[in-house]
């Protein structure tokens, strides 16, 4: 889930988030207001007009126009969901059950599944690489590995969906950084000493980042053995206070801190784990942030008021076809996906900025 934070239901949202990044709390969502890259070193640059996407699939679905737009959930450039569970803006019920879809071609074609609890009082998808999860307020979770074809309920969040939030998590309950050891979170030996605690991210080697935030400042500890012992890393203050600090990972090994301001909008502070925790400096960035995904090389994609950007050692925009109110996330596959109002997705296919970008398009009759 995986960012932006995770937040309850009716048209859904994002599961914020980017890849491998803990979640923490409840991962129910509020509904939402409807070239290869550069080495090293990114310059800025004039913002480049945008180019329309390479490739657009509109598709129709047979359903009732009473219905809003759906929640559209891809966990890989070839698998994704579709969502219909509110009419008029208003909440489901027995005069709007949630219809519920699938594709396996990226959008080109969906097939229509059957939702194992249609009206409910609130309805919400998330999904990961083999695994679709539903909740259905107040009836409890239902949980599908076998593509929708047949679902389990439960009465607590699924442990298959904790298990896909990544190997170290930040536990609700405890407020500790635990492991997954394939039937639950255990609380590790060793707990880092940061204030304020609200991530912990792993890459696929020895190392595990865990960051928080007190006071406005940015605190860090890294662990070079997989959480078994941990140092705690000072971070240089930023310009400005900050509300929440977020790690993130590559598979690479290459760390990043984002340090989001109070308002969540406004520019962050971005550190580089290069020995110690250096700042990025990113003059000409624009002065307000959507969402960043890590695309490898040292790269990060981001959104902000003027459509895409990539900070590497400086900040560079891109003319990508995704605007500000698009919310980028990293799939399963590396693909980037920018989910936008209205029951449109775009997918980036490629590797760090080159992408080839295909705009899904779902709507109901």
């Amino acid at each position: 889930m995986i960012g932006r934070p995770i937040r309850p239901l009716v048209a859904l949202l994002l599961v914020p988030a980017l890849v491998a990044c803990s979640v923490v709390g409840d991962v129910r969502r509020d509904p939402p207001a409807r070239t290869s890259a550069p080495p090293g070193s990114v310059a800025p640059a004039p913002a480049p007009s945008s180019q329309p996407p390479a490739e657009v699939r509109p598709v129709r679905l047979p359903v009732p126009a009473r219905y809003d737009p759906p929640y559209l959930e891809f966990v890989d450039a070839d698998h994704g969901w579709a969502l219909f569970a509110t009419c008029d803006g208003g909440p489901p019920g027995r005069n709007c059950p949630a219809l519920l879809f699938g594709t396996v071609d990226g959008g080109r074609s969906w097939r229509s599944l059957r939702h194992p609890r249609p009206v409910a009082d609130g309805q919400q998808l998330y999904a990961a690489r083999g695994l679709l999860v539903l909740w259905a307020e107040p009836h409890g979770w239902y949980t599908s590995t076998d593509g929708g074809a047949r679902f389990s309920r439960t009465a607590g969040a699924p442990a298959a969906w904790t298990a896909a939030q990544g190997r170290f998590q930040v536990d609700e309950g405890t407020g500790k950084v635990a492991e997954w050891d394939g039937r639950r979170l255990r609380p590790l030996a060793a707990q880092p000493s940061v204030p304020g605690l609200n991530t912990v991210d792993g890459s696929d080697g020895l190392l595990v980042v865990a960051a928080g935030a007190a006071g406005g400042k940015p605190y860090a500890a890294v662990s070079f053995d997989r959480g078994r012992r941990w140092l705690s890393t000072p971070v240089p203050a930023p310009d400005g206070e900050v509300g929440l600090v977020r790690a993130l990972v590559e598979p690479d090994g290459t760390a990043w801190l984002v340090g989001e301001r109070p308002d969540r909008t406004g520019w962050p502070g971005l550190w580089r784990l290069r020995g110690g925790w250096e700042p990025v400096g990113v003059d000409g960035h624009p002065a307000e942030l959507g969402s960043v995904a890590p695309i490898g090389g040292g790269l990060l994609a981001v959104t902000g008021s003027r459509g895409a950007g990539v900070v590497g050692d400086g900040y560079a925009d891109l003319p990508w076809p995704v605007g500000p109110e698009h919310y980028l996330r990293v799939l399963a596959d590396t693909t980037l996906a920018a989910t936008g109002p209205g029951g449109e997705v775009l997918l980036g296919v490629g590797y760090q900025t080159d992408r080839r970008w295909i705009q899904v398009i779902v709507a109901g009759e």
